[in-house]
């Protein structure tokens, strides 16, 4: 008996001007479907969300605030991380993994920060990237939730959806955030990026997304089709 056919995923072509249209109208009812929409991490200050983010790489974000709740009373400050023992950080933050690589970077990007930005997480885009361990996702988040900046955070869900959506026909983080800032009107950057995490994590899940529960089902290309999931 012939084994079964797994079927092949088929990409969506993306028309940016019907791209930017669907954006407008699922806009109104993912905000009014996700009120409560924002990142999940929790932080004081623009060095708390840098460093939180950095862990969050292959982590979630509920294990991200059970580590960085004790994190942040031993370590008040850059100065605190950039003259830690890389050990005691790597032990400090070891259960979020990847640790020996998130601890070289938070404290390189601490080293940085007091020896080359008088102790300030810097707010643009060239200065964020610029810190060791530092992508344009980190970037984005903090921009946009620390600083207030239009910005447009690229993660697993935003990705996913974008090419559900046809939003996209791009997997790379980085060519993905440079498409959507063309079809989504800057001032919403940030709260479509958390509005689309939102809606990934609760519907459009990656291996069986609930279509049929869906407030926004009826502008998806790929509703109701497995063939392209």
């Amino acid at each position: 008996m012939a084994g079964k056919v797994k079927s092949k995923k088929v990409k969506v072509k993306v028309d940016k001007a019907r791209a930017a249209e669907r954006v407008r109208k699922i806009w109104p009812i993912l905000k009014k479907t996700y009120p409560q929409a924002r990142t999940a991490l929790k932080f004081a200050d623009p060095l708390e969300l840098l460093i939180a983010t950095i862990l969050s790489a292959q982590c979630t974000d509920a294990r991200v605030n059970m580590v960085t709740g004790d994190l942040f009373k031993k370590y008040r400050t850059a100065a605190d991380l950039a003259k830690a023992d890389i050990k005691d950080i790597e032990s400090d933050i070891k259960s979020t993994g990847f640790y020996h690589n998130k601890a070289v970077s938070i404290k390189g990007a601490c080293t940085e920060i007091v020896e080359q930005l008088d102790g300030r997480v810097p707010d643009t885009m060239e200065e964020l990237t610029a810190l060791p361990g530092v992508g344009r996702k980190t970037a984005n988040v903090v921009l946009g939730n620390a600083f207030g900046r239009p910005a447009i955070a690229c993660d697993t869900h935003v990705i996913r959806l974008s090419r559900r959506l046809g939003l996209s026909e791009n997997s790379d983080a980085v060519k993905l955030e440079f498409d959507l800032a063309e079809i989504v009107p800057k001032r919403n950057w940030t709260m479509f990026s958390h509005l689309l995490i939102f809606h990934g994590r609760n519907v459009c899940r990656a291996r069986k997304p609930d279509c049929e529960n869906c407030s926004i089902s009826k502008y998806c290309p790929v509703a109701n089709n497995p063939d392209l999931w």
